[in-house]
This record gives structure tokens, sequence and C-alpha cells, in this order.
């Protein structure tokens, strides 16, 4: 896809992730036993030959710039384009960090003015899907849209998704932003949009000039009448990753065969940060049922129906079930976990026993002794 850059936003309302962004932003929140959340974003944007990404922090960012470094595991290491991270600040002379993304993106309006890419891609960084953008760029020259918005159909499991109403055309007629959870299904923004550079240079102006935050409310669902805004619904498996609830059942998800051949073999690889670590080693104690294990771990107990990132130890004895382990975790003898998820560098030590549920998985917070 060319002439094209991106804005990534690294956070979007933390607050519902409690434990798991105390350290760290969104972004770097880590998923799938080896990867984390923006992974997903950038290899998406790399695949489609996206290769000038700005990167707009909040908060907790430094674990976000450990991960992605210069870009080389993206192959964005580059001399004339590649990944620009920049400051929380609404601008070079404020010490406020930007209420809404629409202050954000007026701080870094140069940014995007001196580019000369035709079109932009703005995206939350908790998506969780495989996206092909040529293909939706070629939804939106065919549909004479202004914006195209990415869709998927699911249930609206928290507050603040975007439910998107469109006639047969695939044009946006109607947007409401939830306030509550709902058990139905409906078409909901993926918080990823393309948009014609100028033109999105144009609407933050003159929505900052008037004292708006929020992009999706003063500039999506203010402009339905006046904007042609298209919803493109993305192929496959997606989803967003914003609360304890969407990060366990989504990580969880993977173990389905369908689920992983939809975000890993579909559209092109999802890169992340390399490591060099030796293999997982099973002992003879050992029993692993239907989980994914990364490397370096070793195993001599039970690990049924669950995510092992890299580096665990599973002792003598200890159960591991319906559960997420994250990097450097060490679960001791007799240990019993179930339905938890433990952050990283996280001691279970002997003989506890762990557990919640399906919808409430217990969280352990990064570097606890338990």
């Amino acid at each position: 896809m060319k002439n094209t850059m991106s804005i990534i936003f690294a956070s979007d309302n933390e607050s519902k992730l409690n434990e798991l962004t105390l350290h760290r932003t969104t972004a770097s929140l880590p998923f799938g036993g080896r990867y984390r959340c923006i992974d997903f974003a950038l290899s998406n944007l790399v695949n489609s030959a996206i290769t000038t990404i700005g990167i707009i922090t909040r908060s907790n960012y430094s674990s976000l710039m450990d991960h992605i470094r210069m870009g080389r595991d993206w192959d964005l290491n580059r001399k004339n384009s590649g990944i620009a991270v920049f400051p929380p600040y609404a601008s070079n002379t404020s010490t406020n960090v930007f209420k809404g993304k629409i202050e954000a993106l007026y701080g870094i309006l140069d940014y995007i003015e001196n580019s000369d890419d035709e079109y932009v891609v703005v995206t939350n960084s908790n998506i969780i899907a495989s996206i092909d953008f040529d293909d939706v760029y070629e939804a939106h020259v065919a549909s004479g849209a202004d914006i195209t918005m990415l869709t998927y159909t699911a249930q609206p499991t928290t507050s603040r998704r975007v439910l998107v109403e469109s006639d047969l055309s695939g044009r946006v007629r109607g947007m409401r932003i939830t306030r509550s959870a709902s058990e139905e299904y409906f078409e909901v923004g993926l918080f990823c949009y393309l948009f014609n550079r100028k033109q999105l240079i144009q609407l933050v102006e003159d929505s900052y000039e008037r004292g708006k935050i929020d992009f999706e409310r003063d500039i999506l669902q203010a402009n339905l009448d006046v904007l042609n805004i298209h919803a493109y619904k993305v192929k496959g498996h997606a989803a967003l990753v914003d609360d304890i609830k969407s990060y366990y059942r989504e990580s969880m998800s993977i173990l389905e065969s369908d689920v992983r051949d939809s975000l890993f073999d579909s559209v092109g690889k999802i890169f992340t940060k390399v490591k060099d670590s030796v293999p997982t080693r099973y002992c003879k104690e050992a029993k692993v049922v239907n989980s994914l294990i990364a490397d370096g771990c070793k195993i001599n107990g039970t690990v049924e129906n669950s995510i092992l990132f890299r580096g665990v130890v599973v002792e003598d004895g200890a159960e591991i079930r319906n559960s997420i382990v994250m990097e450097g975790g060490r679960i001791m003898k007799g240990s019993k976990l179930n339905y938890a998820i433990t952050d990283k560098d996280v001691t279970v030590t002997e003989d506890k026993s762990l557990g919640g549920s399906e919808f409430y998985p217990v969280v352990v917070v990064k570097n606890k002794t338990v």
C-alpha cells in the first residue's frame, strides 16, 4: 500500500486493564506467549508496505521503548522512514498529558504535515487481528469514502465500544458509544481508520480550535451527515483487548486452531522482538495438554489449557489449568493455578492455590511473590 503513513496510539482507557498496566502501556501488554499487543499493528502495517509510523505514548511506556527499540524486528530501522515515538504531551511547550486523541494528534501535526504520503492509518494498539491494508485501501477507493473505519461483529463486553449502523453499500448511517456491556451482537468499531492525510489535518485543526477532544464522538459521530464514512468489516478473527475479561478471553481463544490460523497464517507474519532462548525442557513428570509453551521453559508438572511465556518454571507436582503465566514465572512444588493470570516474574510458593473463574480470573501483579 503506497503513499500511506500511520499513527498508532500506544494506550487508550487503560484503567480497565487494572493490574496488567500498572507497569506498562497497553501497547506493550504481553499476549499469546511471546508477543506484545502492538506487534499486531506494526506487523499488519509492515506487511502492507506502510513503513512511516508514528507512535503516540501516554504513560508507563519504558517497556514499550525497550520492546520496539529502533524497529529492527519489523524491518523499520530505516533512514527515510521507520518508527517515530512521541511523548504524551499536548504540545512541545506543555507539561500536561493530552486529554484526548484530537489533542494528541494536534500536538504532532508537524510530523503529519511534513509527510508526502496521501493517506494515513490512525489506529489503536490493542487490536488483535491480521489485517490486509491493501484490501482496506481498495475498498476505500472503490467506495469513494472520505473515511474508512474498520469494524467486526462482536458483543460489546465493556463500555466505550463504538456500535456502527451501516447501509447495504457500507456507508455508516449511525454510531453510538456504549455505556455498558451487552450480550447482543453488533457491528463494532475497531478504532482503526483510513483517512486522506490532508483531510485528517483539517479535521483535527477544526476540532481542536473548538475545544473538542474525543476523536470518535467529535470527529466521526458529529460528522456522519457531512462526511462519507464507510465501514470495512475485517475478515477472519478480530478482537479488542481493553479489560481483564477481554484480555483473558482473547488470549485463551488462540488455543483454538482456527483462531491461530486466522491470526498467524492468513495475511502475513506477526513479528516481535527476537530473543535468543533455549528450547523448552519437558522433564520426566511433565504433562502438557492443549497449551502454548514459549521457549526457555522448564516443565515438571501439569499444564492444561494454558499459555506459558518464555522462561517459566513449573516444578514437581505443580498444576496449571486454564491460566496465563507470563515471562519468568515460577510455580513451585504442589502449587495449583486455575483461571489465573500471573504477570512477569511472579513466584507462586509451594503448596499455594490460586483460582478465579472464566469471567473473573485472578490476577497477580508483576514481580509479586505469593
